[in-house]
């Protein structure tokens, strides 16, 4: 069996070194650099996480790195099915036989995609890392080993860089319509033109594959993702006992993106329907459900772990285009998806965030804690024209910034009236602009 698998991986590392690299968008996705650790590269399924391994190796080579110092390899291959732990060694006997010179002598990189295929990898993965002079990534999404798990699964010997599907910058990017210069220096047709695209992208959202699909067909394609990560990240990895329930789970979260969900709340309305189901059985769904990536959720902002649980949670979609596969109002939600985005930029950037209720019952939609100490509380709406939802959004912020005094304030929206009547602390951002700044890693 070994002989038969080392001709096959012979075979496949001459054709992988020896291709050059795809026509692909340009990501914009952080790397970790920290020495002797591999980079696991994690997200939803048909987020662009090969691409993003391509782009690696399109890096390394314009940094150069000689072509045949660069590996990507998938084990995503019928002739390399029953291969185990014990079989792993021949991919490096095999490259160093064909490029002895770099061993021990040059830094290689490897980029194993759907590594998890292979039953026992962890284990060649550390030693890897211990024995030869490689940088490591790896990458992978099955029922047998969520992305996020192969980081973990590495025992500390990993960093994460995370892919999510297209920011509206990479959306842009991807139509080459991706602005060359600061906001305040674009002319009124280029802003119009901008304006225009975020509200095709809270639409239609971010997939690479979805895009400019027909409506009908990036609804059902994008159905088909959802329907995949179920089956196969959840339903079959965890044993779900009661798939039903699962099921109008996620139409409930992602028909109602930006909504509260109680689980309690949730919980009652399936035993109305004749399914009852066990609180805690509900709350590991809704781990399932975030651990593939499918959705995000945002906890009250407090101090208290037990009021941080009781509470309901914040649940947003992975991407604003999942918003119309489940809500049935036949209306494009744009309030909603607007929220999404900002949310889901945030995470981009690493901030940590939750939302806030006042005491007098205010809400703002996220705190927004960043690497580097910053705290912003951002309130998002679709439209400030109405001077009563003006009001309504500016007093939250100023009641929120009494608990939060160290955090800026901003208001984020689509529609901004020419004359807008606000407190000084208040920043009020267009919601193109924001979604497009340069300073949110900072």
């Amino acid at each position: 069996m070994s002989g038969q698998f080392r001709e096959v991986i012979r075979q496949r590392i001459i054709d992988s070194v020896s291709a050059s690299p795809p026509a692909f968008t340009r990501r914009d996705v952080r790397l970790p650099a920290v020495p002797g650790k591999a980079v696991a590269v994690i997200g939803m399924r048909r987020a662009g996480k090969t691409t993003f391994l391509w782009q690696v190796v399109a890096d390394r080579l314009a940094q150069g790195t000689a072509r045949e110092g660069l590996l990507y390899f998938s084990f995503e291959d019928e002739r390399l099915a029953g291969m185990a732990s014990g079989d792993l060694h021949l991919l490096v006997e095999e490259y160093y036989r064909l490029y002895p010179a770099w061993r021990d002598r040059r830094r290689v990189i490897f980029l194993l995609d759907e590594i998890q295929s292979v039953t026992g990898w962890e284990r060649f993965a550390r030693r890897l890392l211990d024995s030869e002079q490689v940088d490591l990534f790896l990458s992978g999404s099955s029922a047998r080993l969520l992305s996020r798990e192969v980081a973990t699964s590495m025992r500390g010997r990993a960093m994460e860089a995370l892919v999510h599907p297209f920011s509206f910058r990479e959306y842009l990017r991807h139509r080459r319509r991706e602005p060359d210069k600061a906001a305040d220096r674009l002319s009124k047709a280029q802003r119009s033109s901008v304006e225009k695209d975020l509200v095709d992208y809270l639409v239609e959202g971010g997939f690479p594959e979805a895009q400019t699909v027909a409506h009908r067909d990036r609804i059902e394609l994008l159905r088909g993702y959802v329907d995949v990560a179920l089956l196969r990240d959840v339903i079959e990895r965890h044993a779900v006992s009661h798939p039903v329930a699962l099921r109008w789970m996620v139409r409930q979260l992602l028909g109602n993106a930006a909504g509260s969900f109680s689980v309690n709340k949730f919980r009652l309305d399936l035993k109305s329907q004749g399914i009852p189901v066990a609180k805690d059985t509900l709350h590991s769904y809704l781990a399932y459900l975030e651990d593939a990536f499918l959705v995000r959720m945002v906890s009250l902002a407090t101090d208290s772990e037990r009021q941080r649980m009781v509470n309901p949670r914040k649940v947003y979609p992975i991407d604003p285009g999942l918003i119309a596969v489940f809500d049935r109002s036949g209306k494009a939600n744009l309030g909603h998806a607007l929220e999404t985005c900002i949310m889901l930029e945030l995470d981009r950037h690493g901030a940590d965030v939750r939302y806030v209720r006042t005491a007098d019952g205010y809400e703002v939609d996220f705190l927004a804690r960043h690497p580097s100490g910053q705290e912003e509380l951002i309130q998002v709406c679709a439209s400030l024209d109405d001077p009563a939802v003006c009001k309504r959004e500016t007093r939250a912020l100023l009641e929120a910034a009494r608990r939060h005094p160290a955090a800026s304030l901003h208001l984020v929206s689509l529609d901004i009236p020419a004359r807008l009547d606000l407190p000084e602390a208040i920043t009020v951002h267009a919601a193109w602009e924001w979604l497009l700044r340069q300073d949110q890693a900072a």
